[in-house]
């Protein structure tokens, strides 16, 4: 079930970590081909939450935030969304357009720019699982929104409450020259799908 994240040991949590820190690189590359830029990124930790927990993760259920959803298909189903306070992303837009000054609103373009790397970082985060796992696994188009952490979390559990009441919580920096960008990437699996991570990695999870 999926509420056996929170039964994760250490090692358990590691190996994800380690999973995590591929798909960072993964994505590292891909951004910075799209931006033309040296990226780096890492992933500091690698935690679980309740759902009703994330709003605290990201700041506070009244913290504006830009939000990217995509339901995960394939062995391993579930659904991912990233998440960015209102400051990390202008940086981000900076970093990719190098002249944005800060704002509350995006325009099409950028709102479109921070939708494509959510999308790069979801795909490279699956592409780690399928690698590791031996997996096909895919991610549906992303939506996106900028709104209040809340309304989005509980946006998101309209489509995932009957699925899961954990996630798993990667936190992601971004790094352009002194430039440095947090984020949080959730994943929440359907019913199941903890399990067959760990039985396609070969790792006791009895």
């Amino acid at each position: 079930m999926a509420g056996r994240l929170f039964e994760l040991d250490d090692f358990q949590l590691s190996v994800l970590r380690e999973i995590g820190n591929i798909g960072a690189g993964h994505a590292a590359t891909a951004l910075s081909v799209l931006m033309q830029k040296h990226i780096e990124m890492n992933v500091p930790r690698v935690h679980v939450v309740s759902i009703q927990e994330i709003d605290e993760v990201i700041g506070g259920a009244e913290q504006l935030v830009v939000g990217v959803y995509l339901r995960v298909e394939g062995e391993i189903p579930g659904s991912m969304f990233l998440m960015l306070k209102m400051e990390s992303a202008n940086m981000l837009l900076q970093i990719l357009t190098g002249s944005h000054q800060p704002v509350d609103s995006f325009s099409e373009l950028e709102m479109s720019a921070l939708m494509e790397v959510g999308n790069i970082l979801a795909g490279s985060y699956l592409s780690a699982f399928s690698d590791f796992t031996k997996t096909n696994l895919h991610a549906s188009v992303p939506a996106i929104a900028v709104d209040m952490a809340g309304a989005l979390i509980n946006a998101v559990l309209l489509h995932i409450g009957m699925y899961s009441d954990r996630a798993l919580v990667v936190d992601t920096e971004f790094r352009q020259g002194s430039e440095n960008v947090e984020s949080h990437f959730f994943f929440v699996p359907d019913h199941g799908s903890v399990e067959t991570i760990f039985k396609l990695l070969g790792v006791d999870f009895a």
